[in-house]
């Protein structure tokens, strides 16, 4: 049993067995001079070959696979090599920017705002999703009687929840039943540095009245997939994961749905997104803003788009939004 230190210093009891970039990322690394895009009709300056890092939020080799097909498709709109590369968790993307070791980065949000305030990267997207570029924390059990005050309900598709979140449009919802969790449940949070899956619901815990530094009984999944997989199999009583991550498992395993319950959610959460290096040109951000653009305008785009993060389109970053996320990681844990 493993207590939470006051700043992120965990590592993941179950973590799942990610690749860093230093691990595989070949020897030679990305020249920092300059050369002209010979395919522009500008003199805009591009770099030789710019880094796309990602995290896991799903198998980590089939993500390595989809994050492949995303450079690629970048590559073609620039017209120069964009390596993607897969971070073992937030904090060290966030790292990777700031030591000049990945230009982009697809971060969730409060991971936005700190490769922003501590890499100097610039939020320029922002993920849509069910048609909003909101979401919330999903908490989820396999014990049902203990944190449902309302009948189990099972909607078309096989998934349960109760508490009034299968009827809710927006968080927070179901939030009493967090009293019944004690300082000791075994918790299944996703990452260190995931907002939906330890900020948000560490911060709804903290307010009701648990340590969120002391929870002796929690443990990281290493992804929004096994997070619900850890409450599925027994390794832990409640989880948390973004909504509605069961579908992401449903094939490996089809009684999900009906294994795993979700009785309440967070308030809403601005969407994941992307933020580009600092110490790129404006020009040169501009350049990869609007190839993400063109990339989530095409069919083959969105369908890679949906492969590594489940994005239905891509919007500009709302940056009052993020400060929202801000807020709640510098309030965190006082």
């Amino acid at each position: 049993m493993t207590a939470f230190p006051r700043r992120f210093g965990v590592v993941a009891a179950a973590s799942v067995l990610a690749l860093g970039l230093a691990a595989c990322a070949s020897d030679e690394q990305a020249t920092e001079d300059p050369t002209t895009d010979p395919g522009t009709s500008t003199d805009v300056e591009m770099p030789e070959e710019l880094v796309l890092g990602l995290v896991p939020s799903q198998e980590v080799d089939q993500l390595v696979l989809d994050a492949e097909v995303l450079g690629e498709l970048l590559s073609e709109e620039l017209g120069i090599p964009v390596r993607a590369e897969v971070t073992e968790s937030y904090n060290a993307l966030v790292v990777a920017m700031q030591a000049g070791q990945a230009q982009i980065g697809m971060f969730g949000p409060i991971a936005l705002v700190q490769a922003a305030d501590q890499a100097g990267a610039v939020p320029v997207l922002q993920s849509v999703r069910f048609g909003s570029s909101t979401y919330v924390t999903q908490w989820f059990t396999n014990d049902p009687d203990r944190f449902c005050s309302t009948p189990v309900v099972v909607d078309e598709d096989g998934y349960s929840f109760c508490n009034g979140v299968d009827e809710a449009t927006s968080g927070p919802v179901g939030e009493e039943a967090l009293a019944n969790i004690t300082q000791d449940e075994a918790i299944s949070f996703v990452d260190e540095g995931s907002a939906s899956g330890y900020y948000y619901p560490a911060t709804q815990l903290e307010n009701a009245g648990l340590d969120p530094f002391d929870l002796s009984g929690a443990f990281f999944a290493g992804g929004h997939p096994n997070s619900v997989l850890s409450v599925a199999r027994g390794d832990a009583t409640v989880g948390v994961s973004f909504n509605d991550a069961r579908t992401n498992v449903v094939e490996e395993l089809p009684t999900v749905g009906e294994d795993v319950v979700v009785f309440a959610w967070s308030t809403n959460i601005p969407n994941d997104g992307v933020a580009v290096a600092g110490d790129l040109s404006p020009e040169v951000q501009q350049m990869i803003t609007d190839a993400f653009l063109a990339i989530a305008a095409t069919d083959e785009g969105l369908a890679a788009l949906d492969a590594v993060y489940s994005i239905e389109d891509l919007v500009p970053a709302d940056l009052d939004a993020l400060d929202a996320a801000r807020q709640v990681e510098a309030n965190f844990g006082e």
